[in-house]
């Protein structure tokens, strides 16, 4: 078996900790969550923690930007085939509770911007990661319902509400209503009273 490079296993050393972080800050919150911990249950000293990360805040802001960023790419890839409204509403809804399912995301993000509002230092970097997500999902989907020639609603505020139902967190705590039943609602209320319009 090849011996790895120096980056290679660098590399690997970070994915180790990122996906420790996730793990670690899941379980315990972010106040729980230690560098010595999240290194620990990786398998690695302090050390290398602080040789690929500045700090808990820096590893955790990494974290989000590339679970955003998934989040945009896995929904583009599902939905590159789909044309008719209905099944992208469909695609989109199933997403969501699969997404919904796995808590430790939203845990994660509420309490990173908690914190970083508490202390002030909600930096633009932070605001701009869920932001560019949001408009990025509702660009998305406005093109994809044919909604985007004269939109209902911004892509900004669509892609808000169909991330913010799917991490916000409660209804998957409830059992009342998934976030894919709730978003199946709302995009096709959006797109029924869109086509309503357009007919008169």
């Amino acid at each position: 078996m090849a011996r790895l490079t120096r980056e290679q296993s660098q590399a690997l050393t970070r994915e180790k900790l990122l996906r420790s972080a996730a793990h670690v800050v899941g379980r315990d919150g972010y106040e729980g969550a230690s560098v010595e911990r999240i290194a620990e249950e990786a398998g690695f000293s302090k050390g290398a923690f602080y040789s690929n990360f500045s700090s808990k805040e820096d590893v955790l802001l990494q974290l989000l930007e590339g679970h955003a960023g998934n989040d945009v790419k896995e929904l583009s890839e599902l939905l590159s085939d789909v044309t008719d409204p209905a099944d992208v509403i469909e695609v989109v809804a199933q997403w969501s509770d699969a997404r919904a399912a796995d808590q430790k995301w939203g845990i994660i993000a509420i309490e990173f911007l908690r914190r970083a509002r508490r202390d002030r230092t909600l930096t633009k970097r932070k605001r701009q990661l869920f932001v560019s997500q949001w408009k990025d999902v509702g660009h998305l989907l406005l093109g994809k319902l044919g909604l985007d020639q004269d939109p209902p609603i911004t892509a900004v505020d669509l892609g808000g509400i169909v991330m913010d139902l799917t991490y916000g967190g409660i209804s998957s705590y409830l059992g009342v209503n998934t976030s894919g039943q709730m978003i199946r609602h709302v995009l096709e209320a959006f797109y029924n009273s869109t086509r309503l319009a357009h007919a008169d």
